[in-house]
């Protein structure tokens, strides 16, 4: 293949362009708060389901404790009247004596049945302390993803500044070369690890680093100004420079 010269130079402008467009994708891809907003967006989705679950055992240690204490009061309504209609003496001595069992027996049910709501409002201030601790760290994962949203958007913008501005010059730089040899430069670039076009310098080829034998050396230094050069060691295209070295 044939090229002009300086139209394998510009070709040597281009991989620094691609290069440098490489590596912004790159960081892209690696933006630190990336990571750290996912898991931020985990711990916060935590707090939220610790919350909610909270909320529930409240709920339902909430209609536990009224259940409770509806027994309660129940028993201490039949008590109370209990003990009325002894007071007021209405009634046979069996009777009496009856009604004074029962309240005996209601004294032991109300005392069984506050042990229950004892334990039970236990409970419900235990749960109560869960969902405010849980409530009260919600506030600060939430500004911990909004910081993190901030940041990762703030990179992300100054990484597409620097894509537009690397960007610019290259459709000028791509009108400058030829076709076929954009072709080959595209081809070898996806082969390559990114790197489709680098400069000879000081008898090393500047893809694979390697300094080249004598006999290639020789092979290019005879080759036309004109002829597209070949790395035997990468295959990257190499072109020539002031610095190459190439025996005269």
């Amino acid at each position: 293949m044939k090229a002009d010269p300086t139209v394998q130079l510009r070709l040597l402008d281009l991989q620094q362009l691609d290069t440098r467009l490489s590596q912004i994708a790159h960081a892209r891809a690696r933006i630190p708060q990336q990571a750290e907003l996912e898991a931020a967006h985990a711990r916060l989705g935590k707090v939220q389901d610790a919350v909610i679950m909270a909320q529930t055992q409240v709920s339902d240690v909430e209609r536990e404790l009224a259940r409770a204490e509806g027994d309660v009061q129940l028993v201490r309504d039949r008590a109370t009247r209990d003990r009325s209609r002894l007071e007021s003496g209405q009634g046979s001595a069996k009777d009496l004596q009856a009604l004074q069992h029962e309240l005996e027996s209601l004294a032991r049910r109300q005392a069984t049945l506050e042990d229950v709501e004892l334990e039970v409002m236990e409970r419900a201030e235990e749960v109560r302390a869960r969902l405010d601790d849980a409530t009260a760290q919600v506030p600060a994962a939430e500004a911990e993803v909004a910081r993190l949203t901030d940041e990762l958007a703030a990179a992300r913008a100054d990484l597409d500044a620097q894509e537009r501005e690397v960007s610019a010059p290259r459709a000028s730089i791509l009108a400058e070369i030829d076709d076929p040899l954009l072709a080959l430069y595209d081809r070898v670039r996806a082969q390559s690890g990114g790197l489709g076009a680098a400069p000879l310098r000081a008898r090393r080829c500047g893809g694979c680093q390697l300094e080249l034998n004598p006999v290639e050396l020789n092979r290019m230094a005879a080759a036309p100004e004109d002829e597209v050069l070949r790395c035997e060691e990468c295959g990257r295209i190499v072109v020539r420079t002031d610095e190459s070295g190439l025996p005269a």
